[in-house]
């Protein structure tokens, strides 16, 4: 009998990680199945209230009451979709029941709904009611324009106002000039698009100032790739709140994922921040070509004026982008962003997908 191969290394890992996957979905159906059981009657629940979800967990979320007390909730199986930053109508229970001490009846219509394409769910929403995305990139994992591109163009489809942040001001040092002039020409073009761009490091304490009165009178979401630091500015907004922070991995440059439920935070001077989970990349698969080009906001005087009705905006005779490009009306380097979107909607949407 021939003698077994010894297992690789990544083998052992992929047996641990499908072992743990079992594990974990286990116990999420038996979660699952004691929270089915709860079935509460009319004259068990107290007066219709309103309520806002500060943060979502399978079966359950946690509603906080104008009160401001919180309370784990069921779903009405009516509810078909409940996220961060939703306001609902609620009923508490006069009696708790496996730690659930109420129910949630219904949703309000949403003022705004960020979401993100899913390769098994379509369009997956992350949070409701914002109305300022915080857009954070740091000088390390290395600062890339392009997937600040692809949350501009987000962002502008939902029509939620987005602010550019740089983080980790305090590594600039580290890097030689002409890296330090490329980012900061790189800024200066959305600038000049009319975008706001902020400057912050909690390590040397400049910018929270000024990132808390932008955040003051808004409903905030911070997004950006892992590693960024934006958990570690909610820590700097937020001394009390001490969250899990971890540095980016030396091996693979990249950052480690810290938050991993979506939670929604009151500041005291004002404003409220939604803290989601790390994104290392941001899919647009789900959008049209048209829905990119109107994400480009500058590109919008020459919507139309190209040559031919299907270009592809590459090297088409007749491309207004091209021209525009060439004329300086609009940048080379936002141009080639636009190219390399246009060139991922038709990828694989599992290679295209976030990365959570």
């Amino acid at each position: 009998m021939a003698k077994a191969k010894k297992l690789t290394k990544g083998q052992l890992r992929r047996i641990k990680a499908n072992q743990d996957k079992k594990l974990r979905n286990q116990g999420q159906k038996s979660s699952k199945h004691k929270s089915e059981k709860i079935q509460w009657l009319d004259n068990e629940l107290g007066e219709p209230q309103t309520g806002v979800i500060i943060s979502r967990f399978g079966q359950h979320a946690d509603v906080e009451a104008e009160d401001a007390s919180i309370h784990r909730c069921n779903l009405r199986r009516s509810i078909d979709s409940l996220v961060c930053g939703d306001k609902v109508l609620w009923r508490e229970g006069k009696k708790t029941q496996h730690s659930v001490t109420g129910i949630i009846e219904a949703v309000h219509e949403r003022d705004s709904m960020l979401s993100r394409p899913d390769v098994y769910d379509g369009l997956k929403p992350i949070a409701a009611n914002i109305s300022q995305i915080l857009i954070v990139s740091s000088v390390l994992p290395a600062f890339n324009s392009d997937i600040i591109d692809r949350y501009l163009v987000a962002a502008e489809q939902t029509g939620i106002t987005p602010v550019i942040v740089l983080n980790k001001t305090d590594l600039l040092t580290e890097l030689d000039e002409s890296e330090q002039q490329e980012i900061e020409a790189q800024l200066q073009i959305y600038r000049d698009i009319g975008y706001q761009v902020l400057y912050a490091s909690s390590k040397a304490s400049e910018g929270i100032s000024e990132l808390k009165s932008q955040l003051s009178a808004h409903t905030s979401i911070f997004v950006g790739q892992s590693g960024v630091g934006k958990s570690t500015l909610v820590n700097a907004l937020m001394p009390n709140l001490g969250l899990l922070t971890q540095e980016v991995s030396e091996n693979s440059g990249l950052g480690q994922h810290t938050t991993t439920v979506a939670r929604l935070y009151h500041f005291d001077d004002g404003g409220d921040l939604i803290d989601s989970p790390g994104i290392r990349e941001f899919g647009l698969w789900h959008l049209t070509p048209e829905q990119v080009y109107q994400g480009f906001i500058e590109f919008e005087p020459f919507l139309g004026l190209c040559k031919f009705r299907d270009c592809k905006h590459q090297t088409d005779p007749g491309c207004a982008l091209v021209e525009a490009s060439n004329n300086n009306k609009i940048t080379a380097k936002r141009l080639t962003s636009f190219q390399r979107i246009l060139a991922s909607l038709g990828e694989n949407k599992l290679t295209s997908r976030f990365n959570d």
